[in-house]
């Protein structure tokens, strides 16, 4: 049975979330639909802009992206703490970038609200707090978007979207790696790409650049950044999991090399270190990297935190408990 999406997010448990889209029917998000012919590269940009916008607003982090032909993927980490920082002011500024705001909050900025207008503002201000680290809105601020105007440029109406979009939990430093490595490597493994650094509009693509160019790509979405090389020992909020980026890149490049059928590389030796000092072992991450036919996981991770996960959503199991026995 269909789950409402609040019900699948359990900050307590993780705020690393992978969530997935995908268009109705045979409609093209982005790339060239072989059905009609028409060419719709270009709207990738849209997503990529998008996103740039969101985490900007929200208190919502971008770990890793991949915008393909049809679909998307997103891997995100809420961060409820930075927005509970937020003033009451900022949390109005941030919310009114995208929506038009209430006219109380609009008076209430302006220091033209009475007592009783004021604490109305404040109630409303406190809602849009709540909903700038919440995951749904996050996804309605993004497909809506994409939605309205890919309509508009198609001339029509109606849904664009195949249904609400798929979360899932990841619930430790593994599977939040293997999600990321999984997003990272689609367009190689739908024949998009030769290598993941060749791979338009994706996260992979993005931080590879920056590395070369010392800095942030301009244009793209901020991406949370891994630990610095001297600090992965330290737990930084601010940083993604105890891993250096130069690893992650060795991962995926190792990774892809794997799991394409018409490879038969394996695993480097940086890469295996890399999964050594994680204590994950080599062949259980090249099974669980494997594509899948059956229903995608509610949610990713050691079995007892799947187990815990469960627990905090209201359900007596998860599917894909056996994926991970570690």
């Amino acid at each position: 049975m269909t789950r409402a999406r609040y019900s699948q997010v359990s900050l307590d448990e993780t705020p690393y979330y992978h969530c997935i889209c995908r268009c109705v029917r045979r409609a093209f998000l982005c790339g060239k639909d072989h059905y009609s012919g028409q060419d719709y590269e270009h709207r990738r940009e849209w997503v990529v802009e998008r996103l740039a916008i969101l985490v900007e607003v929200f208190a919502i982090d971008l770990c890793a992206y991949a915008v393909m032909s049809n679909h998307y993927h997103v891997v995100l980490k809420v961060d409820r703490e930075r927005a509970a920082d937020w003033s009451d002011r900022e949390v109005a500024e941030r919310w009114m970038q995208l929506f038009s705001g209430h006219l109380l909050v609009k008076r209430w900025l302006r220091d033209e609200a009475s007592e009783a207008e004021t604490m109305k503002a404040l109630e409303i201000v406190a809602d849009w707090r709540e909903r700038l680290f919440d995951l749904g809105w996050f996804m309605k601020c993004l497909n809506e978007y994409l939605a309205r105007r890919a309509n508009e440029e198609d001339c029509c109406k109606g849904r664009f979207w195949e249904s609400r979009y798929k979360c899932q939990a990841l619930l430790d430093e593994q599977a939040l790696l293997s999600c990321m490595a999984y997003v990272d490597l689609n367009p190689v493994r739908a024949s998009m790409a030769t290598t993941p650094e060749s791979a338009d509009y994706t996260s992979v693509q993005q931080r590879s650049e920056e590395v070369v160019a010392g800095n942030k790509v301009p244009n793209k979405p901020r991406l949370l950044p891994f630990v610095e090389s001297g600090d992965v020992e330290n737990d930084d909020a601010e940083s993604l999991c105890r891993f250096r980026l130069m690893d992650y890149l060795q991962l995926v490049d190792a990774t892809g090399r794997v799991v394409r059928a018409d490879k038969r590389g394996v695993i480097s030796g940086h890469a295996a270190d890399v999964l050594e000092r994680l204590g994950i072992d080599k062949q259980a991450w090249l099974r669980h990297m494997k594509p899948r036919k059956q229903r995608r996981p509610v949610a990713l991770g050691a079995l007892t935190k799947v187990k815990a996960f469960a627990e905090a959503t209201g359900r007596s199991w998860v599917s894909g408990q056996r994926a991970w026995l570690a």
